[in-house]
This record gives C-alpha cells, sequence and structure tokens, in this order.
C-alpha cells in the first residue's frame, strides 16, 4: 500500500490552518526565565491520583512529587524517598522521606503524607485509581516523620516502580483534608518545582517556581501553558513564535518546521504502544474474526506512511528494550489468511463485518490518520468498521462503563517499562484499564501477579504476551514516537517515557 493511499487528503485541515497562520516571525527575545508551551489536553482535574492518564503526567511533574522518579534513560532515582527497599516476600516496602520537602504552603512533607495517600484516601472514600493500584495495601507504618512502611496483604512484585509511575503523586494530608477531595481538585497544592498560580479550564495553566523546592531549582521561572486539542493549532502557534514548545506535532509537519531557523523538531521512539484494545464480546467474540482484523493490517505500511519508517511494528504489547519484548515472535500481515478466516464465519466483502471502532483526533501523533488506515484495509477484506472520534476523557468514562466499540485506538503508556503494566494491567479483567473481559487469557494474567521471582514473572509475561496475540485477544500495531517542536534556543531535555518537564530546561 502506497503512502499517498494512506494519507491522502487527510492532511486538508492542517494545510487549510497553515495557509491562513502567519509566517515565521523573527524570534522574539523571550524573557530567559519563562516558556510559554502549547498543550494537547486539559488536566480536567488537579487531583493527581485521580486518574491514570499519560498525558497529564507531565502536568503533574511539574506541581507534585512522586516517591521515586525516572532519569531520561527510564532509571529510577531519588526523589521524595532518598532510599527504599523491599522485603524477599514482596510484602514490604520500606521508605526514607526526605526532611528538606515542603509543600507549597511552606508546611513540610512528612510520611504522614505517604500513609495519607496511599493508604488513608482509600479508606475515606476517595474515589481514586490509586486506590486500584494499591489494593493490596493492609497497613503503612510511620515510626518517625521521614519513614513510611508499606504493609501489603499479598506480594506486590512491581511496588517500587509503580512509585514512579502513573497517578503515584504524594498529596498533602492537611490541605486535602481542608479542602475536600472534590475541592482539592480545583485547589492544587504539591511540593514539586512549580505552583499553580492560574488555572482556567481548557484554556490555559500559569505555573511559578516554588523557592523552597528540595531539587534544582529550575531554571525556566514561570510556565504558561495554553491548551490546544486541535495539533493543526499547535503547529500554527509554534511557527507564528506565540508559543515556544509544541508536542504532538504531525509527522510530516516536524519536518518542515525543523528546516526553519529559529525552530527545531525531534521525532524518537518512547516506552508506549499504539494498539487496538478489543473486546471479548459482541462481533469480536469470534477468534476467527479477531484474528482476522489482526491479519488485515499492514503495520509496515502505516508507520513507513504516517511516521517516516520511525515507528517499529510490533506482535506484541511490549516495544523492543524493554524486559517482556519477544524478539523471535511475529504476527504476520496476511490479508489472504484474513479473508479465509472471515469466510469460516461467513463474511466476505460481499457480505462485511460490520462493527464499531473508536479513535482520538490529536491526542498523539497520526492517531486519526492510523483510525481511517485500518479502516480501509478492513474493507478490503470484508471488514467494515464505523469509525468515530472520542475526546480522550471520554475514553475513560466508556472503558469503565464497558461502552467502548469492538475495537479502540489507544496508545499504552508504560514509562517504567515492566511488562506488568504493559500485559499485565491491560489483560486484568478485574481492573477498570481493560477493555478484554475473557477470563482465559485473563485468568493467566492474574496469577502473575502474585509472582515475586523475578525471571519467572518476565518469562510469564512473555508467554502471555504471545497468547494473547494469537488469541486476538489484543491487536499490537506499532512502538509510540513523540514528536515535538521548539525554539531552536531552547534546551529541551529528552526522557525516553514521553515527559517533557520544564524544571530541566533552560534557555541557551
Amino acid at each position: 500500500m502506497r503512502r499517498r493511499t494512506l494519507i491522502a487528503g487527510l492532511a486538508v485541515g492542517t494545510a487549510a490552518a497553515l495557509a491562513v497562520a502567519p509566517p515565521l516571525a523573527p524570534q522574539a527575545q523571550a524573557a530567559k526565565d519563562s516558556v510559554v508551551i502549547a498543550w494537547q489536553v486539559d488536566p480536567q482535574t488537579w487531583d493527581p491520583n485521580k486518574r491514570t492518564v499519560p498525558v497529564r503526567q507531565s502536568l503533574y511533574k511539574m506541581v507534585y512529587d512522586q516517591l521515586l522518579t525516572q532519569a531520561p534513560d527510564i532509571k529510577l532515582e531519588a526523589s521524595l524517598a532518598t532510599k527504599w527497599s523491599q522485603s524477599a516476600d514482596g510484602k514490604t516496602v520500606t521508605l526514607d522521606i526526605r526532611d528538606n520537602a515542603y509543600w507549597h504552603d511552606g508546611t513540610k512533607v512528612t510520611s504522614a503524607d505517604v500513609k495519607y495517600t496511599f493508604l488513608e484516601r482509600g479508606k475515606a472514600g476517595h474515589k481514586i485509581d490509586l486506590v486500584r493500584i494499591w489494593r493490596n495495601v493492609a497497613d503503612i507504618e510511620t515510626p518517625t516523620p521521614t519513614r513510611a512502611v508499606i504493609k501489603l496483604s499479598k506480594p506486590m512484585a512491581t511496588a517500587i516502580p509503580w512509585l514512579a509511575f502513573l497517578a503515584n503523586f504524594v498529596v498533602p494530608k492537611h490541605h486535602v483534608e481542608k479542602v475536600g477531595a472534590d475541592g482539592f481538585a480545583d485547589k492544587p497544592m504539591g511540593s514539586g518545582p512549580y505552583k499553580v498560580v492560574d488555572y482556567q479550564r481548557n484554556s490555559r495553566i500559569v505555573l511559578e517556581a516554588f523557592d523552597k523546592y528540595w531539587g534544582p531549582k529550575p531554571k525556566i521561572r514561570k510556565v504558561t501553558i495554553l491548551i490546544m486539542k486541535d495539533p493543526s493549532a499547535r503547529v500554527a502557534a509554534v511557527q507564528s513564535g506565540r508559543v515556544d514548545f509544541a508536542p504532538d506535532v504531525p509527522i510530516r509537519e516536524v519536518g518542515r518546521l525543523d528546516k526553519m531557523a529559529a525552530l527545531s523538531g525531534r521525532i524518537f521512539p518512547i516506552s508506549r504502544v499504539i494498539l487496538l484494545q478489543i473486546r471479548s464480546d459482541k462481533a469480536f467474540a469470534d477468534k476467527n474474526v479477531r484474528l482476522a482484523a489482526h491479519h488485515a493490517i499492514n503495520k509496515k505500511a502505516i508507520s513507513q506512511a504516517l511516521y517516516a519508517g520511525k515507528a517499529v511494528p510490533l506482535s506484541i504489547v511490549a516495544p523492543p528494550g524493554t524486559p517482556g519484548y519477544v524478539e523471535d515472535f511475529e504476527f504476520p500481515y496476511d490479508p489472504a489468511k484474513s479473508k479465509a478466516l472471515l469466510a469460516k464465519s461467513g463474511f466476505s466483502t460481499d457480505k462485511p463485518l460490520k462493527i464499531g471502532m473508536a479513535s482520538f483526533n490529536g491526542n498523539f501523533p497520526g492517531d486519526y490518520d492510523i483510525a481511517r488506515a485500518i479502516v480501509s484495509m478492513w474493507k478490503k477484506v470484508g471488514i467494515e468498521a464505523n469509525l468515530q472520534v472520542i475526546e480522550y476523557s471520554k475514553y475513560f468514562e466508556l472503558n469503565r462503563g464497558n461502552k467502548l466499540p469492538e475495537a479502540t485506538l489507544y496508545s499504552w503508556d508504560n514509562a517504567v517499562g515492566d511488562p506488568e503494566m504493559f500485559t499485565g494491567y491491560l489483560m486484568h479483567p478485574k481492573l477498570p484499564f481493560s477493555a478484554w473481559k475473557d477470563m482465559d487469557v485473563g485468568g493467566r494474567v492474574m496469577k502473575l501477579f502474585g509472582v515475586v521471582d523475578y525471571d519467572k514473572r518476565i518469562q510469564g509475561y512473555k508467554d502471555v504476551a504471545v497468547y494473547a496475540s494469537k488469541q486476538g485477544a489484543v491487536m499490537p500495531l506499532l512502538q509510540s514516537v513523540i514528536t515535538w517542536v521548539h525554539k531552536s534556543d531552547l534546551q529541551v531535555v529528552q526522557y525516553n517515557n514521553g515527559w517533557a518537564l520544564p524544571q530541566t530546561w533552560s534557555w541557551k
């Protein structure tokens, strides 16, 4: 399939936007201690424990701290916790909390805040995703203000990595109790490098550096974030010089903008997987149909057409370089086999299978283009997909309500790279992150959550990832890439998990 077949006509909206955008103006003398960012989604809530939403992670890390963090190569590093350890049985995690961390109101961070975040909020009935992640916490002991000991009722092999992952931000006990869970969503207070000084929903966020921050003081003292959900708007904003940094810019625009002297563009792979989340019921209850749909997708062609070949085609839900990756397994592109499988179930191009499909448009680079390409490929073998565009926030509502269509295009984040966060949470039928509820694959995944031995656990996830792909329970597509364009004199630190953290940036 040639490139123009996949993307012809899909750039019309962007082209139209650029046609009316002013040409790149001579670079303004930006304040050397401030930056303006175009961001693709609004945080919706400033409660960082509320939802495991990857695209909000960078925003939260500007304002809040986690017990652990990650270096640009995604290795774990100290943050609020200076030392950490886990018992051999996987049921006790001991954390030493730094004594020089302060909340934005000047109150000291203590182990009581850790206990409140990971245990007491759940007991108080706060509806947060953190409760599900740490559902096996039996108690958290706080023998001193700088030590917290997490006691688990069951082994949690990935307890340490989770401390640096989605939604695992420490929140201030005194503040949340004062304003309430709902109030906290609109009145953020963290211990991170920036504090929120202005927030206008779906419009803008203004952050200022926190002078008592325990870590390196940001060289960028003021951060203004403009919410721009439309990728063409982000392109126009960075080209005109209105913003200094724009993420998730369409691939075809990165190269063009990078040629401009005042701008720099980047495309690089990260620890995320682009996939189709599959329901285990409706039309996809039929294994022949699921496998036919998977065999019909030419992943290499999509990568070449939409990602300049930089997005690695995948056969399981794990990218190269992560522990759960299986090098010698390939799920082939085979449209002839796809047609044969559909025929077994009574479908053909003359009598197509009709299914629903959901996609975002502008949430990650090329998302809607990928969806349209897949719809086209499916039509050629006898699958007619009704494609609908959904908002990112709507996806979580639909998934938790078991209302997603048969297939949903999604970018699954795994900043730490552990296979439990890939196959484990994606396929665990009892967790709200999974669209697949069948116990054949799900039961195999659930057993691995109790395995502490590292080698045995990793091999187990490799096996179940291959099995899930062979069953059509998930359709991995590509290793996700991230794109951004920024002013050429802005020094931006690249994180292999996709974080964009202005506290690590500086102007030349």
